[in-house]
């Protein structure tokens, strides 16, 4: 269910529309210490959206800004990076409706695809994680970590951190160039957008595999590359031109 609020606009300006607040069952703050206590993930708000005569903006005040309401608000964000559930509390308290945002290259790295090719090899690494013998090694290195899917059209699949500097060799490997493939990693120095954060008018960031504590160990990138670079080939998915 998704909460709506009205965004009170100064005098003189038209009447607003409603805008989702940024969250479904519950708040962006609420999400936000979750992460720090239940995954000791570190986090750290972004942009909002607000309304100007009645249209969505982003709170950065770009005109042509390509992902309003979900991006770091300053460029310093590493200066508000906590851990800690009590400095997450007071930051969204001070911005209600802030992005949650989580670094990468911490506590884990990103693998971003295509949504197609995401929900196929999701789909085949689900199923071998099904299949393996249990007990086995296959068993613990096929499993899938959590997983978002964002509004436009991107999956992300959380893995181990230390991923960037080796994962062009690891496509190598495997036969095929990295230049080819519509594959992102984010490590160190980079961002995810985790749920309940709102795109614009595009809609919210959604876990399409939830952290629990089953995934609470991630696997490492190696183990989901081949099912990603596959899932990329057979959905016709390459890397744009340039």
């Amino acid at each position: 269910m998704v909460v709506e609020e009205t965004i009170t606009l100064p005098a003189g300006a038209r009447a607003t529309r409603l805008i989702p607040r940024q969250r479904t069952e519950s708040s962006p703050l609420d999400h936000a210490v979750r992460y720090a206590q239940e995954r000791a993930w570190d986090v750290f708000p972004g942009t909002w959206l607000e309304a100007d005569a009645g249209v969505p903006r982003c709170s950065c005040g770009a005109s042509g800004c390509t992902a309003p309401g979900a991006h770091p608000a300053r460029r310093d964000w590493s200066g508000e990076v906590t851990g800690s559930a009590t400095t997450a509390r007071r930051l969204w308290a001070e911005r209600p409706r802030a992005a949650v945002l989580l670094p990468t290259g911490r506590a884990f790295d990103a693998l971003e695809v295509p949504q197609m090719a995401g929900c196929l090899a999701l789909a085949r690494l689900e199923r071998t994680a099904r299949t393996a013998p249990t007990g086995s090694a296959a068993t613990a290195t096929a499993a899938p970590g959590p997983v978002t899917c964002t509004p436009d059209g991107r999956m992300v699949f959380f893995v181990l951190p230390g991923t960037a500097p080796r994962l062009a060799d690891a496509v190598r490997k495997l036969g095929h160039s990295p230049g080819a493939l519509p594959l992102t990693v984010r490590g160190e120095g980079d961002w995810v957008a985790a749920p309940p954060t709102r795109l614009g008018t595009r809609g919210s960031v959604q876990w399409a595999r939830q952290p629990t504590a089953a995934n609470r160990w991630l696997p490492d990138a190696t183990e989901l590359l081949p099912a990603l670079v596959y899932a990329c080939y057979a959905t016709g998915a390459t890397a744009p031109a340039g």
